[in-house]
């Protein structure tokens, strides 16, 4: 792997810390490239107040010098604002006292019960504080970085969501994906149709009314993206593999597809591929039913990622659950929460896309610099 990234950081702990190894030296990047995609994370219809306490701001602590990358691995760090409240319950020493915010009773869908079973805990605020989805602030953070070397290459990510709480929106992408983003990021949900937008909206206020969360699903598409990354050559080089593992990993996310995927489970193999046809001297495709992959490797159409969001497992109206300490009913212990964060996680996935793509691109055409770096991929274009 040409890219690595590791995170570090707890939901109410001091800070989030990221390191990226693999930039090649010399991409133009500032803090307020990668903030731009922060404000926009914490955006979305459904929130919860969570987004108007963290204002998100990142650091760059390593990897850069006048506003170029340096080829040494890029640090940052995201401060968390509401560790001021925290500190005695969050913070590193031992201490007697004892803790006021523990947490006894798991939620239904949250790691809360398997992590305190996995590594013995007796108190699951210790699950819930890394598991929690404010870790995902660090990830988007980093693909920020990943975004903008891919921009400077020419290649756009953008997503929009297509369904919230069963409101289905099929229509086709409305603009090229360069233009998607502004389009989506003034919706208060990120849907591209004005009419589905509202019964979305309509969706999440009846869902958090009742106390309740719900889900829906979202498409991340690629456009620019040079023919052959990734690979037939090896079950683990296929593309398909590292971009599912990357938005299987985010929080929530129970189903990922490439274009038509499932839903071209229940068609004819005649409706399910993409014909040839012949462009000048080039071979072109009458449509783009595989979402721009083929055995493992990008075709230099749109790549089309559809992933399935669960409602969210903190629920306002908690479920039943059982008080491990007396092994009695009670209901789920209640954190804060949203009751939707579909449009937010469209755009953290567009982070975990870029940051696969970007390595799919260091992997083919290699260089430690912007310098070897552009003119391998303009030729390989030509």
């Amino acid at each position: 792997m040409t890219l690595r990234y590791l995170t570090a950081g707890e939901s109410h702990g001091k800070a989030l810390v990221g390191i990226l190894e693999g930039l090649p030296a010399g991409l133009a990047l500032s803090a307020a490239d990668i903030q731009a995609d922060l404000l926009r994370r914490k955006k979305g219809h459904g929130r919860g107040n969570r987004q108007k306490i963290e204002g998100d701001q990142v650091e760059i602590l390593s990897g850069i010098r006048a506003g170029k990358t340096l080829g040494s691995p890029l640090g940052l760090l995201i401060p968390n604002q509401d560790f001021k409240n925290w500190e005695g319950i969050m913070g590193h020493e031992p201490t007697d006292k004892p803790s006021t915010k523990r947490v006894d009773v798991p939620r239904p869908g949250h790691a809360d019960l398997v992590g305190k079973i996995k590594y013995g805990f007796d108190d699951m605020r210790n699950v819930l504080e890394r598991a929690s989805a404010r870790e995902t602030a660090m990830r988007v953070a980093l693909g920020g970085a990943a975004r903008k070397l891919l921009l400077d290459l020419n290649i756009h990510v953008a997503s929009r969501v297509v369904a919230i709480g069963g409101e289905t929106d099929d229509s086709a992408v409305p603009c090229p994906v360069a233009e998607l983003n502004a389009l989506t990021d003034a919706d208060p949900v990120r849907c591209a149709n004005p009419n589905f937008s509202k019964r979305m909206v309509a969706r999440i206020d009846q869902a958090k009314a009742a106390g309740d969360t719900v889900g829906g699903l979202f498409e991340v598409l690629a456009d620019g993206l040079p023919v052959g990354l990734g690979s037939y050559a090896q079950w683990d080089r296929r593309l398909e593999g590292p971009l599912s593992a990357a938005l299987m990993s985010l929080n929530a996310i129970k189903g990922v597809e490439v274009g038509f995927g499932f839903r071209g489970a229940g068609l004819p193999g005649s409706q399910a591929h993409d014909a040839y046809e012949p462009k000048g001297k080039k071979v072109g495709y009458r449509s783009n039913r595989s979402g721009g992959l083929d055995g493992g490797m990008t075709t230099g159409q749109t790549l089309v990622l559809r992933a399935a969001m669960k409602p969210i497992a903190t629920l306002m109206e908690p479920l039943d659950s059982v008080d491990l300490r007396t092994m009695k009913p009670a209901k789920a212990h209640v954190e804060r929460s949203d009751a939707c964060a579909v449009p937010a996680a469209a755009v953290i996935a567009e982070s975990l896309a870029c940051l696969v793509l970007a390595n799919a691109v260091l992997e083919k055409f290699g260089g430690d610099s912007m310098r070897e770096l552009v003119p391998r991929i303009e030729a390989w274009r030509r």
